[in-house]
Order: structure tokens, then sequence, then C-alpha cells
């Protein structure tokens, strides 16, 4: 049997926790670290991609890691409940041609009773930036 831990319902420490955990793999860039935080039928909605499972995550942030280079994440906590978790997060990330962005959001998360996370709905917006301009270094 699979589990992260904490496991809901979740104290306002276990979610800042799961917050940190998320943030930490999430800045790894390793897709297959970071797809065994899902379940197995994970159901994503990222930006105007759908995503469900694993396998898509995984094939998901390899592609997205081979645009978005020099990626570096903060979440905030926003909110949550028994199961679920709203967090406010920003990234900043360089193309491939040299410009760099920061992309501002948020996501809802929903997890299993093993403290996977069954259900990731996040909101992006993407800002040009310049090098100066960049937050996280």
């Amino acid at each position: 049997m699979e589990q992260k831990f904490p496991l809901p319902p979740f104290s306002l420490e276990d979610a800042i926790e799961k917050i940190q955990k998320a943030e930490d793999a999430w800045n790894s860039r390793n897709p297959e670290k970071i797809s065994k935080a899902y379940s197995k039928d994970s159901e994503w909605r990222n930006r105007d991609t759908f995503i469900n499972g694993r396998e898509e995550i995984v094939d998901f942030l390899t592609g997205k890691w081979e645009k978005e280079r020099n990626y570096k994440l903060k979440k905030e906590y926003w909110a949550h409940t028994d199961n679920r978790i709203a967090v406010r997060f920003e990234y900043e990330y360089q193309t491939q041609e040299g410009q760099w962005f920061r992309a501002y959001g948020n996501e809802n998360w929903e997890f299993d009773a093993d403290g996977l996370m069954k259900k990731r709905f996040a909101s992006i917006n993407d800002l040009v930036i310049t090098e100066q301009e960049r937050k996280f270094k």
C-alpha cells in the first residue's frame, strides 16, 4: 500500500508540511519522483491541459522542463479542509531563447485517504520579466 504522509484529515501543520514537500519535489525537477505523490489515477487540469495518471504526469513534466529551464518554485498556504489544500504559487523559468518569465497562480488539491493527490487544478498566468527582475536566483 502506498502512503504519503501526512495523511488526511489535515491540521494546519499537516497542510503546511504537505505544501513544503510538494515545493521541494517540484524544485527537484524529477518527474518520476514527483509522480509518486499522486494517485495512479490522478486527474489534473494545468492551464488548458488535462492530464490523467502518473504516466501522463511524467510525460507532461518532462516536456515542461525541456521548455522551462532554470525553474524555481515557491508555494504558499492559502486554505485547507480535511482532505483538500489550496495554495498560491509563483515560479520563474527561462526559455531556450533566454527570455525569463514569472508564473503566478493558484492550485486546488484533493487527496485520497493514503495522502496521495488525486486531483490537482492549476490556474497559471505568465509574466515576461528581465533577468534583473528575478526573485529566485
